[in-house]
């Protein structure tokens, strides 16, 4: 990966991650999505990074989508 990309959201929920991604892509925020998940047993993290630069609008979008609960970085 390319250097100035910053993780800013940790999650086991691809589903949710994608959703997350989905929505700062409509808002022009390049975000990439890292599955570090086991494929046959589904334990491990999901990491979604941005660039240093959009880091303060995507972790804003991220807090106008989150839940109690939900794991930001």
């Amino acid at each position: 990966m390319e250097k100035d990309w910053k993780k800013i959201y940790v999650t086991t929920d691809f589903f949710r991650i994608e959703l997350i991604r989905q929505a700062l892509d409509e808002n022009n925020i390049a975000a990439v999505i890292m599955n570090k998940q086991d494929s046959s047993y589904r334990f491990g993290q999901i990491e979604l990074y941005t660039h240093d630069d959009d880091e303060a609008a995507a972790l804003a979008i991220i807090e106008e989508m989150s839940e109690p609960g939900t794991e930001t970085e």
